[in-house]
């Protein structure tokens, strides 16, 4: 029996597998997914918002702001890209003056440091690409921008390190109470528990249901992002924001931590949890609203588009808390979540605390060493590499420069890929211009080497288990 089984292996369901695993417990992680970082934590704005938007008093604002201060020094830890960045809401006339005080007084109440309202010269001649109809902005100079696949890995690898057992491919399917604990039934058989923390994401008001542990509801809340090339990522360096909405924080321009500029989301309210299909409808809003924000956005650079789903809660605020005994929800976490996973992690370790004696490990490991990316590294490191293993000699995706040896780690590491999605988010192979047009055939050669399998088995992503008792 496990004293805590984990369901959910998104940025919050990691984060809290890492925080756990620093305790004499036995956890398990259970995700229906093959990999981890295959929902919501794949595909969103990969900010780290200061902590100015959220209301005052709310868990997201204590939440957020917590988490953007926790994740500099986990950065550096556990091995994985962030870059402070700031970020500049804009005003476009001078009636938008008030609502930017409204939000500089919102986030003083939380906490937030350094903030200040600029005018439109003020905020021109730190980001030069602004448009001239910009009349004020509010500037966060807390904010920043994180790879939310290598930050999610981090969290994972680093749980699994310190003994954290991760199930994938493996749906919840049912949850009975037993006089112990729980029996949690899956497509893979049962796994007895002491307690649950539920973090299934836009899955979390079913598990919840399953346990008679429910009273909410989550929406899909759809958004669109469109992805421009490296070229066109030195025009900004904050992430810029437009006057936040019911629906979010409006189409933001940003560029992201490996060099590249992101225009995005949509927000549109969905019932389907696995609808992340991409419109002409989008890519057109996302093109006329940037386009308020910068002046000559060079969407002639786009490499790709993509859609995530965030899980709006009927609350209106994240849910974290024991709701019934023994079994904790992690739900509702909407944006900032990237920004607060560290935090909520933490909470739910405070609320575990209360019902379980929770002893520190004295081995407890508290760094991981990510992937070394070939690309980043000095001419002389390069050379060192190559010296010491030959296979970091060769290239294997040319627009990112991903070396042979780079995805043999990935394919071998603790929590190994198994799929060409897999290996893109460890590595970025066929994340590129060309978007994995010429280096798949030889990175499927390098997967199904690696897995004893047929190069006609290797799979994009892999398949899910039923998705928590549907079809």
């Amino acid at each position: 029996m496990y004293d805590v089984l984990i369901i959910g292996g998104g940025v919050t369901g990691c984060a809290a597998a890492a925080e756990l695993a620093k305790f004499k417990l036995k956890v398990c992680l259970a995700e229906k997914e093959s990999d981890v970082c295959e929902g919501t934590s794949k595909a969103n704005s990969a900010i780290i918002h200061a902590g100015f938007d959220a209301a005052v008093g709310s868990l997201k604002a204590e939440m957020n702001v917590r988490g953007s201060r926790l994740i500099p020094e986990l950065s550096k830890k556990l091995d994985f890209a962030y870059k402070n960045n700031g970020a500049m809401v804009l005003g476009f006339d001078d009636d938008s003056r008030a609502g930017l005080e409204e939000l500089l007084e919102r986030g003083k109440q939380n906490g937030v440091e350094g903030l200040q309202i600029l005018d439109g010269d003020e905020a021109r001649a730190k980001e030069p690409a602004l448009s001239q109809n910009v009349k004020f902005a509010l500037y966060a100079p807390t904010s920043g921008i994180v790879c939310p696949f290598e930050m999610t890995l981090a969290f994972a690898e680093n749980a699994a390190d310190n003994g954290v057992e991760f199930r994938l491919s493996t749906a919840v399917t049912g949850i009975k109470r037993t006089a112990d604990g729980f029996e949690v039934l899956t497509n893979k058989g049962v796994i007895s528990t002491k307690a649950i923390f539920n973090c299934a994401g836009v899955y979390a008001d079913r598990i919840a249901e399953m346990a008679d542990a429910g009273g909410f509801t989550i929406t899909p809340r759809k958004g669109e992002y469109i992805l421009m090339d490296k070229d066109a990522g030195g025009m900004l360096t904050c992430t810029i924001f437009q006057m936040p909405t019911k629906m979010g924080k409006g189409i933001l321009v940003s560029p992201t931590v490996h060099g590249n500029l992101l225009a995005g989301p949509t927000a549109v309210n969905i019932n389907d949890k696995e609808n992340t299909s991409t419109t002409a409808e989008g890519y057109s809003e996302i093109r006329s609203k940037a386009a308020l924000s910068v002046d000559n956005v060079p969407f002639y650079s786009t490499i790709t588009s993509f859609t995530g789903l965030r899980a709006v809660g009927s609350t209106h605020d994240f849910i974290i808390e024991e709701t019934k005994p023994f079994f904790f929800n992690a739900a509702g976490i909407e944006s900032p979540g990237l920004s607060s996973a560290p935090a909520i992690a933490e909470r739910l370790r405070e609320l575990l605390s209360e019902r379980m004696t929770l002893e520190p490990k004295s081995d407890h490991k508290d760094t991981r060493e990510g992937i070394k990316h070939f690309a980043l590294l000095s001419r002389e490191e390069q050379n060192a590499l190559i010296e010491k293993d030959p296979r970091y000699g060769s290239i294997v995706c040319r627009c990112e420069t991903v070396t042979v040896g780079e995805i043999a780690d990935a394919l071998t590491r603790t929590l190994p890929a198994t799929t060409l999605d897999g290996v893109k988010r460890r590595t970025r192979a066929g994340m590129g211009r060309c978007q994995a047009g010429f280096c798949s055939p030889k990175t499927i050669t390098l997967i199904a080497d690696q897995l004893g399998i047929d190069i006609a088995d290797v799979r994009k992503t892999g398949a899910s288990g039923e998705v928590n008792g549907d079809a």
